[in-house]
């Protein structure tokens, strides 16, 4: 099996089929981040379609000492945080549609996936994209760091600010109208 790198190069000289393989390898981790971040799954469909579009007519300038996944992920990301700021734009909430059922768990009641939908659409933006890659993906602290371009401590505080806000506004259940 060819590693992400050398099929990165063979996609930077027009291969085709080398493209297909990455993107069979990769979209579905992706796909699960664009979901939680945008809500919509035909929104993260397209985000990932965007995505792999750039990561094509951008393979040139992918360099061999960057993980491909990292790299494939900062590029959703900025794909996704181009969304939502697109949406905040046309003057609709971040997360117009929160996530769809599986967010709280497959088998949680509807009542509990809404509050955690209510929950993170309250998490601003560059914590809730964080939030996602650590806990959708799973992603360590300093991957997530070179994703975004910001320092691990950073990564940290930004996690703890998401979370504090979720726990309290799932705290306060429906008492506090949204």
């Amino acid at each position: 099996m060819v590693d992400d790198r050398t099929l990165m190069t063979r996609i930077a000289r027009g291969d085709e089929q080398s493209f297909n393989d990455l993107v069979g390898r990769h979209s579905g981790k992706l796909l699960a981040v664009a979901r939680r971040l945008l809500g919509s799954p035909a929104d993260a469909e397209d985000a990932v379609q965007r995505a792999f579009m750039r990561c094509y007519t951008g393979a040139r300038t992918y360099r061999p000492e960057w993980e491909v996944a990292t790299w494939l992920y900062r590029i959703l990301a900025n794909t996704c945080v181009d969304e939502m700021r697109r949406r905040a734009a046309a003057g609709r909430r971040d997360l117009a549609h929160a996530a769809r059922p599986g967010a709280a768990g497959a088998g949680s009641p509807p009542e509990q996936r809404i509050d955690l939908q209510r929950a993170l659409a309250r998490v601003p933006r560059e914590a809730r994209l964080l939030l996602a890659l650590r806990y959708v993906d799973g992603l360590s602290y300093s991957e997530m760091a070179r994703i975004r371009g910001i320092t691990v401590n950073t990564v940290k505080s930004q996690l703890a600010r998401g979370k504090s806000i979720m726990k309290t506004a799932l705290q306060r259940g429906g008492r506090k109208r949204w």
